[in-house]
């Protein structure tokens, strides 16, 4: 590899590159323009400090992202994962570095769809590289919050950037899980409400949104439980409390998801109980005006036979009669299935 390919001017931008979102250098804390990546890495080795170097990748290719691992030494495996994308979501160790994949998700106001994307981060000595895919939940804003807070940043390193990056995460599941209660408030109000104005497609389709929610979040849970364990790889009791407290967060969305997708399960088979017992009273009312018309069919296809020897056919009132008869046993029928509820 060129090592020229690593060296930025001063003051360069990359913005607009497809596949280096951001790189800098943080020395105690202060943002700094990487040179050659090579040369900075080994000074911030040697420093023996807090220094790191941060990277921001999108959608790399395995060419490209040969580049970085070339220089870091990553783990095949773990940048295997990066690469290829749709990964389980996990917190993994690879020697003295941390690989995590995440799920990062958004909330599509117009269609209650939730979007997902993922970032997959490696932590180690002297850098932090993150890799997003999508265009979900941009790591753009999670680097100014740090920047802004220098101290912070020297202080915790490169594991700081991982707090800060689930954490960020973590506080989009939360916003998400009151846009989904919120949907499901509608819903249970449209199947109980005085008019079943709901939709199964409706239904399904908020479970099936809920389900995609659960995939992002539930894995993650044992993950950051094992960031915050004196066992775990963070050594730093303030940022295994920081971590812990992430997880509490997290633990109630998980919670909530599972309530979510139960209270789905029973309003969609009260929906499908509602429509079986209007389609029987669909069917009640329509077999009721049948046993009402039949009546009178009969009788009209009885004289409608030409017999010669009907004495009806000869009595003055013959006529009226019959009509009547058919009157009065449509009346009893209609009164009688009025009283039993079918009409």
């Amino acid at each position: 590899m060129s090592r020229s390919h690593w060296v930025w001017p001063a003051g360069s931008s990359t913005r607009g590159d497809p596949l280096i979102v951001d790189r800098a250098v943080y020395r105690k804390g202060i943002r700094h323009e990487c040179g050659d990546l090579s040369d900075d890495l080994a000074a911030i080795r040697a420093s023996e400090g807090s220094d790191f170097l941060w990277i921001g990748l999108k959608d790399p290719t395995d060419a490209e992202f040969a580049d970085v691992d070339q220089e870091l030494g990553l783990h095949p495996l773990a940048v295997e994962d990066a690469v290829s994308g749709r990964q389980r979501v996990k917190v993994e160790g690879y020697g003295s570095t941390i690989f995590a994949a995440l799920k990062t998700l958004a909330y599509v106001e117009e269609t209650s769809d939730i979007e997902t994307g993922e970032i997959m981060i490696f932590v180690g000595d002297g850098f932090v590289v993150t890799v997003r895919r999508g265009d979900v939940a941009p790591l753009t804003p999670v680097r100014r919050i740090l920047e802004a807070s220098p101290e912070r940043l020297a202080e915790q390193g490169p594991d700081g950037v991982l707090h800060a990056v689930l954490d960020a995460v973590v506080d989009t599941y939360l916003e998400i899980d009151l846009e989904v209660a919120a949907d499901l408030d509608e819903i249970e109000e449209s199947v109980f409400g005085s008019n079943d104005t709901a939709h199964s497609g409706a239904i399904y389709r908020l479970k099936r949104e809920v389900l995609e929610f659960r995939r992002a979040a539930a894995p993650l849970t044992p993950a950051v439980a094992w960031l915050s364990s004196a066992e775990g790889p963070i050594e730093s009791g303030e940022l295994q409390l920081r971590f812990r407290d992430v997880g509490d967060h997290l633990l109630r969305v998980t919670d909530h998801i599972e309530t979510y997708d139960r209270l789905l399960g029973d309003i969609f088979n009260a929906h499908l109980a509602q429509i079986s017992i209007q389609q029987n009273n669909d069917m009640r009312k329509i077999s009721a005006w049948v046993a009402m018309a039949a009546v009178p069919t009969m009788v009209a296809g009885v004289y409608g036979m030409n017999f010669e020897d009907m004495p009806e056919l000869h009595w003055s009132f013959g006529y009226p009669l019959v009509v009547a008869l058919m009157a009065l046993a449509c009346i009893f029928l209609y009164r009688a299935f009025r009283r039993s509820g079918w009409l």
